[in-house]
Parts: structure tokens; C-alpha cells; sequence
């Protein structure tokens, strides 16, 4: 490190030091957004700095059940290193564990310096940077919502505060223990910008809002606020989770992204969706934009509904989009164009749920509205009314091999994505349709076996 990285490092430890942190936790995404981590000592802190922290490559490549999945690079390669650094522009101390700051992380291959091919941090910087050299600045809002279980006395897990008809509501009506109070205060405190939370439309299920950014700052918050929901929730001997659909007799968690784009990087930038001379007050880049999420709608379901479980939210009439379509503040269209205008000029793309992966459900979106822009084609005529008609719009892939397929497919959002990337993202993720394949459900066994 030069002297002026060691006094800025120098600069850090002291302010640890003053705010009584001995601990650091280093953390970074794999690729289905599990925060990876380790605990580091701060006086030990330099030294990860200047030499990196080893950890196996095939953490990328580690099914949830600790399967180590045959991505090339992993098994194949004899399970080499990545070299992780802390990035120490993101340093907070975490306001439920006394003594002990956090920090993302970035993460290169040991044997070039180059970012790691799976990294979905860095894979969402290199889309912003192709942005970035057509004018435009992504500005993202993050919406993601989650159910809250408790342990069940005869086993497993079931909802918590599970009274129907508490819909968009806040107290001890939809919330007997105050959950929601204590989480979003705590999340305030990590400094990532929640605005405020409600109890959402099904029992136990809830959502934070955070405050809309730079498209890598808001995929920064949306990791880190799905690791502390959970680790909040474990805390209080509950199970948070961002699963799609974990109920059959409940609707789904979504993850909405309010899109935008300024036509520089500086803060006062001017929206370059807005035009009020445009077709409904959008300029032709919004519009094309719309066009270009649509055109890759199928392939984007891989990446924004990535597991088995996330085609189940889908279908007609659950307010989860069914159809490749877009409408004027029209929540039964996949994307929404709310209607303000002005600096408040935006796209509400509610292809995703909760389970997805913030970066590359941000990267994929970012993605496919720049090829969109670049493409310059208009959308057909926004959807009038209630939508989920199957004779005014194309149908989004049903399940998830399906969207893998159109992934693979779609040539050009997967060169913008990245080809590596791309090819150890479907080898991971058809992996876990062959694993869900060969499994036996519950439902199997009630189904067949007492009559069969």
C-alpha cells in the first residue's frame, strides 16, 4: 500500500478504535445472495488489506444444502483460492452486535488481479460502466418484501401473526410482538437507507422500503438489508425469509425495482426519463427502456425469479406479473410506469421477488433497458385495465428451466452480462433444477401412496 492508502487505513482503525470496535466482518455476496463473511480481528485488519483474505472459489459454486455444484473453475480447477479485499468505504457498525463493524468486500482471482468471474457486485459495475459510456446513470429503489415465521410446537416452522385482513397496516394488530418496530429501527442504525415498513398483504408478511440511489449503492443496501432482516429474525429465535413463495395458502414476496436514469453522474443530473412533450410525459430513452424490458422479459426471469420455488408466485390474479407487458400506474402490468413525472420520472419493473439476488437482479434490469436505449424501438400500447389476459400479452416463462433456456438464448444480454458469468450461472442453477427433479415431495407421498 502507498503512505496515503496507510494513513487512510491509519484514519479507519482509529475511528474503530474511538467507537470501541475490536471485530470487523468482511462480507460479500455468492451467487444467490448469501452473505459470505469473516470476522477480523482490527488489529489484524492491515494485513487483509494488503494481502487479501483467502477464500475457496467454489463458495460461488455451493448449493444451500453445502453441495459443491461442478461449475468450471471449482472441482475442476482442484477448488482454487479468490482473494477477498474489505472495502472500507463501506464500514458501519452493526447496532445488535456490540463491539463488532461490517464491510463489503471485493473480490479478484489471486492469479491475475482481475474481479472474480461470478462476482455479482463486480458484474453489476461492469453494466454500469457500458451505461455510463452511453450517457446514463442508473437510480435505483428497492422494494422487497418477506414472511416472518416462528418454530411451530409440532415441528418446522409456521407464520407468525397470521391474522388475515391486516393488510398495509402498522401496531400490534398485524404484529403482537412488535417486530417490525424493532427491525426497522435497528436497520436505520446500519445506515442503508430504510424509509419505514408495513405489515404487507399476508399474514406474517412484511416490507421495509429503502431510499432510492446509484444503482450499485441500492443493490449495497438491498444485501445488507436482507442479511440483517435475517439475522435480526434469528435473533429473536424467528426464521426470516426472502423465499418467493414459502406458503400454498399465501400469495408471494416480491422484489419491485423503481428504475430511473440521470444523464450524468453528478446528484443534480437531469432525469432522462422526463419529457413532458414525449408520449405520456416519457422521453424516447423511458420508452425505449420499457421496449427493451419486454424484449428480454423470459431471459431476465432467470435471474430476477432464480429458483423452483419463484414460478410458483406467478399466475393470474395474484398481483405478480403473469405476462410480458408494461401500463401506465397499472400494478397488473409486469412493468408499472408510476405517475409522477418530472424529477420523479420512473419504471417499476415487478418481474422480481425476494429471493433474487440484488446485484444481478439489478445488473439483468440495468442490462436489458440499456439494450433497450441502444436498440431505440417503442413499446406496443400500455395495457388498459385489469391485465393477466393472455390474448394482449406474451406469457413469461412458467418455470425455471424454461427461463434458463431463454437466458441462454438471448445472446445479447448475456454477452453485456458477461460470458463466463453467464455459462456458471446456468451450469449452478440447472444443477438445482436436476437436484429438484430427483426429490420426492411431500406432496408426492399424499398424493400416491396410500392409493397406489
Amino acid at each position: 500500500m502507498s503512505d496515503q492508502d496507510h494513513a487512510e487505513v491509519r484514519r479507519h482503525l482509529d475511528r474503530l478504535a474511538a467507537d470501541g470496535i475490536d471485530v470487523v466482518r468482511v462480507t460479500y455476496p455468492d451467487l444467490i445472495g448469501t452473505d459470505r463473511a469473516r470476522d477480523v480481528l482490527v488489529e489484524e485488519l492491515p494485513r487483509a488489506l494488503e494481502h487479501g483474505l483467502a477464500f475457496c472459489r467454489a463458495v460461488y459454486h455451493t448449493s444451500p444444502q453445502g453441495d459443491v455444484v461442478p461449475v468450471g473453475g471449482g472441482l475442476d480447477a482442484g477448488l482454487p483460492d479468490v482473494c477477498v479485499r474489505p472495502d472500507l468505504t463501506t464500514l458501519v457498525a452493526l447496532p445488535w452486535e456490540p463491539g463488532v463493524a461490517a464491510c463489503l468486500a471485493d473480490v479478484t482471482d489471486p492469479a491475475t488481479g482481475a474481479p472474480a468471474a461470478e462476482s455479482p457486485r463486480d458484474l453489476l459495475r461492469s453494466v454500469l460502466d457500458r451505461c455510463r459510456e452511453h450517457g446514463l446513470s442508473p437510480v435505483v429503489g428497492p422494494e422487497l418484501e418477506y414472511f416472518l415465521c416462528e418454530p411451530d410446537p409440532g415441528g418446522g416452522w409456521r407464520r407468525y401473526g397470521s391474522v388475515p385482513g391486516v393488510v398495509y397496516t402498522a401496531g400490534l394488530r398485524a404484529d403482537p410482538d412488535n417486530h417490525l418496530l424493532r427491525t426497522l429501527r435497528q436497520v436505520r442504525d446500519l445506515r442503508i437507507g430504510a424509509l419505514g415498513g408495513n405489515h404487507e398483504f399476508d399474514g406474517g408478511q412484511f416490507e421495509i422500503n429503502l431510499l432510492h440511489s446509484d444503482a450499485l449503492s441500492a443493490a449495497d443496501r438491498a444485501f445488507r438489508f436482507k442479511a440483517a432482516v435475517k439475522e435480526l429474525a434469528r435473533r429473536e429465535g424467528r426464521l426470516a425469509t426472502f423465499m418467493a413463495k414459502p406458503f400454498n395458502d399465501a400469495g408471494g414476496s416480491g422484489f419491485h425495482l423503481h428504475l430511473s436514469c440521470t444523464d450524468g453522474s453528478d446528484p443534480e443530473s437531469r432525469n432522462a426519463f422526463d419529457d413532458p412533450s414525449g408520449a405520456y410525459g416519457l422521453s424516447a430513452t423511458a420508452r425505449h427502456a420499457i421496449a427493451g424490458l419486454l424484449a428480454h422479459a423470459p431471459a431476465l426471469a432467470a435471474l430476477l425469479n432464480p429458483t423452483v420455488n419463484s414460478y410458483k408466485r406467478f399466475g393470474p390474479d395474484t398481483l405478480a406479473p403473469w405476462l410480458i407487458d408494461w401500463g401506465l400506474d397499472n400494478r397488473s402490468a409486469m412493468v408499472r410506469v408510476p405517475p409522477e413525472r418530472g424529477a420523479g420520472a420512473r419504471l417499476e419493473l415487478r418481474l422480481g421477488d425476494a429471493s433474487a439476488n440484488p446485484y444481478l437482479a439489478i445488473a439483468a434490469t440495468t442490462a436489458a433497458a440499456l439494450l433497450g436505449v441502444l436498440a431505440a424501438e417503442e413499446p406496443p400500447a400500455p395495457l388498459e385495465g385489469y391485465g393477466y389476459d393472455t390474448a394482449k400479452a406474451p406469457v413469461l416463462p412458467m418455470d425455471l428451466p424454461a427461463a434458463l433456456d431463454a437466458l441462454e438464448a438471448d445472446t445479447a444480454l448475456a454477452e453485456l452480462l458477461g460470458k463466463d458469468f453467464t455459462t456458471s450461472y446456468l451450469c449452478y442453477k440447472r444443477n438445482e433444477v436436476e437436484r429438484f427433479q430427483r426429490h420426492v415431495t411431500d406432496w408426492e407421498f399424499t398424493e400416491y401412496a396410500y392409493h397406489l
